[in-house]
């Protein structure tokens, strides 16, 4: 049988494709972190814009009485500053970049995972989703997640962002290897 993926990667062309310049890359988020010390006065960042938002998805949930009253929201209220901006403009830049590099597909299970767990979308889904809630509870705990800590904090050489960024990678690596290790 032939998933959306296979039919689609099949059917498209490769020969336009573009590899972007990690060096190039690199100094083009540099210079977006001065953009946004200059224009903004705040590092690059997500978290907080993510949690922001989060309080419109607890209305239905718990109502806007119990969104009112909680107290992160209260110090954390939603407003549409450029941290918000920056995180909808993330997925939007990826996309944009994967079209123009010719590597855009529409993949709900990856090879690798496929090849480890199987090709279940809702358990990938269902995986995918207790790791964003993993990462984003450590993010809140440290204070910051990999643009807030890794690009900004390590920008201003922050003894913290680089403890971070250290346990990250470590983190990272170690869960990679007990998941995707060879049987």
């Amino acid at each position: 049988m032939t998933t959306i993926t296979e039919s689609y990667v099949r059917e498209t062309p490769r020969t336009a494709r573009i590899d972007w310049s990690p060096y190039l890359v690199g100094a083009g988020i540099g210079l977006l972190s001065w953009i946004a010390f200059a224009v903004f006065g705040d590092p690059l960042g997500v978290t907080t814009a993510y949690s922001r938002i989060a309080s419109l998805f607890a209305v239905p949930v718990i109502g806007p009485e119990a969104v009112a009253q909680n107290a992160y929201w209260k110090s954390m209220p939603l407003k549409w500053d450029y941290g918000v901006w920056f995180l909808v403009g993330i997925p939007a830049g990826a996309f944009i970049s994967a079209v123009m590099s010719g590597t855009w597909r529409l993949e709900l299970v990856p090879d690798v995972w496929k090849e480890r767990f199987g090709p279940s979308i809702a358990k990938r889904f269902v995986a995918a989703f207790l790791g964003g809630v993993v990462i984003m509870y450590g993010a809140r705990l440290a204070g910051g997640c990999t643009s807030g800590h890794g690009i900004s904090g390590g920008l201003q050489l922050a003894v913290s962002s680089w403890l971070f960024l250290a346990v990250m990678f470590a983190t990272g690596l170690g869960i990679s290897a007990l998941m995707f290790r060879k049987r």
